[in-house]
């Protein structure tokens, strides 16, 4: 198959193009964070907005906004290892939209995160599609997580099996059980 992205085909793209697709126009949330252990959590959001060539004005600005919108104002200035691994969660949630990507690819990004904590990150992401119109799309277990999705689709040995348009929590574990 082929990829196309934004109109562009992946594959005649040189390395520097793809490179730069990476760092302005997708956003990743890994499950296991990826962040840089010798920078705080603010230069943890800040780098990525380097790599985009963004000013040191906008930066800053941008990065605090995101600090803000996941909760970790007052935790911005500590290091990963002095987070917990929800607060760092929230740091490479963060990261991932310091461009305003036009795609973010989701790895399990509730996964460290207590159930309040986590219904706020996924009302974030579904906030940033209806009100930014970035695409997300979230690979994950969690049913609840699920249930923010406009559409799902059901993978069982690395095969797709189905799709559920899915219209709340309730709807979701129940649609999902039927594929």
């Amino acid at each position: 198959g082929e990829v196309i992205f934004q109109g562009r085909a992946l594959s005649k793209m040189g390395d520097g193009q793809r490179t730069d697709l990476r760092a302005k126009d997708i956003g990743f949330i890994f499950q296991m964070f990826n962040l840089l252990r010798v920078l705080s959590a603010f230069e943890n959001v800040e780098v990525a907005m380097r790599f985009a060539g963004k000013g040191r004005k906008e930066r800053i600005a941008r990065t605090k906004e995101l600090m803000d919108r996941v909760g970790l104002t007052e935790r911005a200035r500590h290091q990963p290892r002095h987070l917990s691994g929800g607060e760092n969660q929230r740091v490479a949630i963060a990261r991932a939209l310091a461009n305003n990507p036009a795609l973010v690819l989701a790895d399990e990004p509730t996964g460290n995160l207590d159930s309040k904590t986590g219904t706020g990150i996924l009302e974030l992401l579904r906030d940033i599609c209806d009100r930014e119109n970035q695409t997300v799309i979230m690979v994950t277990h969690d049913f609840r997580a699920a249930s923010y999705a406009d559409r799902v689709l059901v993978l069982r040995d690395g095969r797709i099996c189905g799709e559920a348009k899915i219209k709340g929590a309730a709807d979701t574990h129940r649609a999902l059980n039927q594929l």
